[in-house]
């Protein structure tokens, strides 16, 4: 069954698996990342711009990171809980869930901005 609605679903998810793998969502590029935190202004091979020059631009990134960074240690929690239930060790968890809720912004904050732009140029395709 062919529609035509199949290239453009094949499309999203490949700008979807490149972003997650910390790429260029149009063309999949590597080097877009200057540094762990930092995107270049836009992409070296398809100069795609990274920035729609709005002041608020990234705010949707900023919440995607706070949804994702905190759903992390919820969910070690609870499985965690879980599988040691009788008898959980609430110290470790306690420990464990703090560590977690303070790191998974960081260590996220890239994913979830070229997520961002994923989505964006999903929803609201630009030529440059």
């Amino acid at each position: 069954m062919t529609t035509s609605a199949q290239p453009a679903e094949q499309t999203a998810w490949r700008s979807i698996s490149r972003a997650i793998r910390r790429r260029c969502p149009r063309c999949g590029a590597t080097d877009v990342w200057s540094s762990f935190l930092r995107i270049r202004p836009e992409c070296p091979h398809c100069g795609l711009r990274f920035d729609r020059g709005e002041s608020d631009y990234f705010y949707g990134a900023y919440l995607l990171n706070f949804v994702a960074a905190e759903l992390v240690p919820v969910v070690v929690f609870v499985v965690a809980l879980i599988v040691t239930w009788p008898s959980p060790p609430w110290n470790l968890l306690t420990a464990v869930t703090v560590v977690l809720a303070i790191l998974a912004p960081i260590l996220l904050y890239p994913t979830t901005k070229a997520l961002w732009l994923a989505l964006d140029l999903i929803f609201r395709p630009r030529a440059n």
